[in-house]
């Protein structure tokens, strides 16, 4: 995970607690559609090299592990040394630590960290929700895209999917009322900060660092507001089937826990709003 607001230290002194979570149903469940996402959009290899990936904030390394067994060429950056020292261990036991490279930084210092166009894909998961200035985290990802084919995918907290867990999840009609209009929400990882978002904010700060939306989903739609007789783990199949043909529909993608984007450095006459 990227440091940005002030108590981001959680990610230092209990990284092992996010590498929990990530092996929970939930947490499998996100990566999962966010990956399964993703490749439908991944470039065509060029003959000449492997296509090379950066994973901004890749904490763990769930993600890069699993890029770096399609053969590519994978960038890990995070600002927790500890989340590093879980990457690399869980990097060595996949056997795939030829293929990735661990660097300590943020998604701050991205233009002093490599040269432009470096990158064909780009991963900005739960990143955003965490530095000082998203636009320009945006911004300085754009500026790595190494071409017009080279996609970024941005997932995101949703105001929206706060809203439905303060209602369904906590009967809390008073904080599903209050996190209609909330900037920030609470994680429960770790008790800290964590930003929100809309849609419509987030097209515009997509919009602002000259990206074009290819295509969005919605990430974790109903999964966690499934009654207790419905197992996580006994149907995580099932869950995970219907919650990718919901995450491609529209009208679910506006109430979903999270948001995913698919986008691509911005051309003339690009829209943006497919």
């Amino acid at each position: 995970m990227m440091a940005g607001v002030k108590d981001e230290d959680r990610f230092e002194t209990d990284a092992t607690r996010y590498g929990e979570y990530l092996e929970s149903p939930e947490g499998r469940l996100r990566t999962d559609l966010t990956f399964g996402n993703l490749q439908e959009f991944l470039p065509t290899p060029p003959a000449a090299r492997a296509l090379s990936a950066l994973d901004l904030g890749g904490g763990t390394g769930a993600a890069a592990i699993r890029l770096a067994r399609l053969g590519i060429d994978v960038t890990l950056l995070d600002s927790s040394r500890a989340m590093l020292d879980l990457a690399q261990r869980a990097i060595a036991a996949a056997g795939v630590g030829h293929k990735i490279t661990v660097k300590r930084s943020d998604a701050a210092r991205l233009a002093d960290s490599f040269p432009a166009r470096s990158f064909d894909i780009i991963l900005c998961h739960n990143v955003l929700e965490f530095v000082d200035d998203p636009t320009a985290a945006l911004r300085g990802a754009r500026r790595l895209m190494r071409n017009s084919s080279a996609i970024v995918s941005v997932l995101v907290r949703h105001q929206a999917g706060e809203v439905l867990k303060a209602a369904l999840l906590l009967a809390d009609l008073a904080s599903a009322e209050q996190n209609l209009t909330a900037d920030w929400g609470q994680e429960s990882l770790y008790g800290g900060k964590v930003r929100l978002f809309t849609p419509e904010a987030l097209d515009v700060m997509l919009k602002d660092a000259s990206l074009t939306i290819a295509a969005r989903r919605g990430v974790r739609v109903i999964a966690d507001y499934l009654p207790p007789q419905i197992s996580r783990s006994e149907e995580y199949d099932r869950i995970f089937t219907l919650e990718r043909k919901l995450g491609e529909r529209r009208e679910f993608f506006g109430v979903a826990r999270y948001m995913q984007a698919l986008a691509r450095a911005a051309t003339a006459g690009s829209e943006g709003n497919p």
